[in-house]
């Protein structure tokens, strides 16, 4: 009968702490389309969804990356930019963390490293996703386990085109 109840037990406190575990999808959009790839992954897992936003937010003129004068390139050219971002969520309650962004210049924009330097990331476990036109999610990949060796970033997804059933996790 003990073995019976310390079972119950065991089952009771992991199913507890399965309860507990959440994840979140942050991410940062330019142009709208990263936002609905994480509108997406939030809305068919039932996680919860945060946007990324800069304190000024970006123009049309400011994502010209034609332009080396625009604020996109200039932000991209000095590695030590932190484009200044509103208020945070509470990160506290969550395991994993979906972090979402289109690739600029094959990486990140930078107003993904001003929000992990930002944030307290130990012990969680970070998935990035991406869209972008034309680059993979390696190299930006590569670059967040890289610049911060401390976090848990797993292998990123680009989800440039991508169905319902792809992005269930």
């Amino acid at each position: 009968m003990r073995k019976v109840i310390a079972l119950v037990v065991v089952m009771a406190c992991a199913m507890s702490m399965m309860a507990e575990s959440r994840t979140l999808v942050v991410y940062f959009s330019a142009t709208g389309r990263t936002k609905a790839v994480a509108q997406d992954i939030a809305r068919v897992n039932g996680f919860d969804l945060w946007e990324i936003e800069a304190y000024e937010p970006y123009t049309e003129a400011d994502l010209n990356w034609r332009d080396a004068q625009s604020r996109s390139s200039i932000e991209m050219a000095d590695s030590t930019e932190r484009p200044t971002i509103r208020i945070c969520t509470d990160l506290r309650p969550y395991d994993t963390i979906y972090v979402g962004f289109p690739i600029w210049w094959g990486i990140c924009p930078r107003i993904i490293q001003s929000w992990v330097e930002n944030n307290i990331l130990d012990e969680k476990v970070l998935i990035p996703f991406a869209t972008s036109g034309s680059s993979t999610i390696d190299k930006a990949v590569q670059f967040l386990r890289s610049t911060y060796p401390q976090y848990n970033w797993q292998d990123g997804l680009l989800l440039n085109n991508y169905t319902e059933e792809a992005i269930k996790f």
